[in-house]
């Protein structure tokens, strides 16, 4: 098994770096500061980065077409102009209670979008897990501490999912036109007595889950049968979210966080918000498209 390299694609320093999304028509990497309200993206072939101030909390970005994204923010759904930076409300969700936020969010093969939410504080169950297609907005699960690692398999007939808080990551069924959950979710992957904590996932066309280990130091990569078959080191301790790059979706870059730390731990971990490439062999696949109408 070949080893890992890790570099540091971005070394602009993000509180709370998250929602690592790649545009392969654009060769763009976009991710978020979710507390500090910021877009950040840079193209896998190097420039600087690029920072859009969104005025509000938000944490994922899905791409509709050439010309517009949607952005999960802490009052819903926004349609972004990709030229101009304007956002546009598209579907509120719970806008009206302040004490939440967007959190971890992804979409399903269909079209479908499932997007968690979460007390800015990580108040307990104060969160859920929603889907929106089409104009359309389900709550499918509710009392979530801190929603992550939703992903879905290539053929969209299973979603995964966790509420952090839990240490479970959880599969259940899905149906693949409209990327609803069918039947009751299992435990995928108990980690209650492992280091760290599950945050954001991807999985592979393989049907390998690769999860960042928030806590932990590590990229962890689950067979599908739940079993933990590879752990790659990383050198930030918190590392969020990783995301499928490159013409072939061959790479994966990851994004981490400082949020609470102190000025002593910032300085035992002093790449701590940074963003970073993993030359890894994973057989990756991009991002659906999006559909709001």
């Amino acid at each position: 098994m070949r080893e890992a390299i890790v570099s540091v694609f971005s070394d602009h320093v993000c509180q709370l770096g998250e929602g690592p999304s790649y545009d392969p028509a654009t060769d763009t990497l976009y991710w978020f500061d979710i507390v500090n309200g910021q877009l950040l993206e840079k193209r896998l072939s190097g420039g600087a980065v690029k920072i859009h101030e969104l005025g509000q909390m938000a944490s994922a970005i899905a791409i509709i077409d050439d010309k517009r994204q949607l952005i999960a923010t802490e009052t819903g759904l926004h349609v972004r102009d990709v030229a101009t930076g304007k956002m546009t409300l598209h579907t509120a969700i719970e806008a009206d209670n302040p004490t939440t936020r967007s959190n971890d969010s992804r979409v399903h093969p269909c079209g479908a979008f499932w997007i968690g939410t979460m007390g800015k504080g990580e108040e307990k169950a104060a969160g859920s897990i929603y889907w929106f297609l089409k104009g359309e907005l389900r709550r499918l699960y509710s009392d979530i501490t801190v929603s992550n690692s939703i992903c879905f398999s290539e053929d969209g007939t299973a979603a995964y999912y966790t509420d952090t808080s839990t240490g479970l990551l959880m599969r259940v069924g899905c149906d693949p036109a409209t990327g609803l959950p069918s039947g009751e979710p299992k435990i995928f992957v108990d980690h209650r007595k492992a280091k760290g904590y599950i945050d954001g996932s991807v999985l592979d066309r393989d049907g390998v889950l690769w999860n960042a280990c928030w806590g932990g130091s590590v990229i962890e990569a689950y067979a599908p049968d739940g079993k933990l078959i590879r752990s790659v080191a990383m050198p930030v301790t918190q590392p969020s979210c990783p995301a499928f790059v490159g013409r072939d979706a061959d790479w994966l870059a990851v994004t981490s966080a400082w949020s609470g730390k102190d000025e002593k731990q910032r300085l035992l971990d002093p790449q701590a918000g940074m963003t970073f490439l993993l030359d890894i062999p994973v057989n990756g696949r991009f991002e659906p498209r999006v559909l709001i109408a």
